[in-house]
């Protein structure tokens, strides 16, 4: 008995002394729910192919999810759409249109796939380095997630500029005029 108490006051005297054990790297989903109610307009979300550059601006932040791309845009549109605060402004590359199945097996496809999940909204394209250099911008003052697939096709990324959900852009516009002729509601 006078051992096992001398053992359990050691223990308990170097116990705090152990390294700690690290806590779990969140999953990308869990990783998403997470940020999305800190992430506000001029923020990003990319959803990008596996060959998508690691960038370096000080507020990107890179997730390697190892999932399909159809998921990840799926369920980040899906929690954005439970957001009271943003919405998203969707840009893909221009370049996609002119990648050929011979070339890029899967590229139809894909094509088909994504107009169709995005049929509700928007999109605009710009060639790839413009998106990019957009990218790199943002994230100098901005925080911009990247969620990296296993998606093996080129050109076939999905940037998301978040914008304010119950601030239009028309509004802001009628704001700045009134602002500018110094007239108040």
């Amino acid at each position: 008995m006078r051992k096992f108490l001398l053992v359990l006051s050691l223990f308990s005297m170097y116990a705090p002394m152990l390294p700690a054990q690290p806590a779990p790297t969140p999953t990308w989903r869990e990783r998403v729910v997470e940020a999305m109610p800190l992430l506000g307009h001029r923020n990003w979300i990319l959803i990008v192919d596996s060959a998508y550059p690691l960038q370096t601006s000080p507020g990107i932040e890179t997730i390697e999810t190892n999932a399909d791309q159809a998921e990840v845009v799926r369920e980040v549109l899906h929690t954005m759409a439970r957001s009271i605060h943003v919405r998203p402004v969707i840009t893909m590359d221009s370049e996609l249109r002119f990648v050929s199945e011979d070339e890029a097996p899967g590229v139809t496809a894909y094509r088909n796939n994504i107009t169709d999940m995005l049929r509700d909204f928007p999109v605009t394209t710009l060639p790839h380095d413009q998106i990019i250099s957009q990218v790199a911008q943002a994230g100098e003052q901005f925080h911009v997630l990247v969620l990296k697939t296993n998606m093996t096709v080129p050109y076939t990324s999905v940037f998301i500029r978040l914008d304010c959900k119950y601030w239009s852009a028309e509004a802001e516009a009628r704001l700045r005029a009134k602002m500018a002729t110094g007239r108040k509601p």
